[in-house]
């Protein structure tokens, strides 16, 4: 599924009520976009099936593995994260660690190193030296 990152956000203190920072996607460089449908109905998982790689310049939403017809398509947020967001985690997965930290670099060091092939090169690339560090330690 190909990601619609058109809808740039600017200032985030300029969004209205339907449009909140929960619905928005921080990228490199700063970039914040306002997810579009169906990108902004994937829930969290701490056992997700999908994670988001850029190819040639487009950002698509890619599975981890096998999806059944019937399975919600989810995604950890952590993934590709850096910040303080903070919420009490209910995805449900026997792998839930009940909080759900918005930063990649507060993960369980395994789940950090599972997740290292499917992070974005622009995360890679800004967090190059605590990336290496995580590498050293596997």
């Amino acid at each position: 599924m190909v990601i619609d990152d058109s809808h740039v956000v600017i200032d985030p203190s300029k969004l209205t009520k339907e449009q909140n920072e929960y619905d928005c996607d921080y990228l490199a460089n700063g970039k914040v976009v306002l997810m579009q449908e169906p990108e902004k109905y994937i829930n969290h998982s701490c056992d997700p099936n999908t994670y988001v790689k850029t190819i040639n310049g487009v950002r698509q939403v890619l599975a981890m593995h096998d999806i059944k017809p019937d399975d919600e398509i989810t995604y950890d947020y952590s993934m590709n994260g850096y910040n303080d967001g903070k919420f009490k985690c209910a995805c449900g997965s026997k792998n839930c660690r009940i909080v759900y930290r918005g930063n990649f670099f507060k993960l369980p060091k395994g789940v950090q190193l599972k997740y290292l092939p499917y992070l974005e090169g622009w995360f890679i690339q800004e967090h190059k030296n605590e990336i290496e560090k995580l590498k050293g330690t596997a």
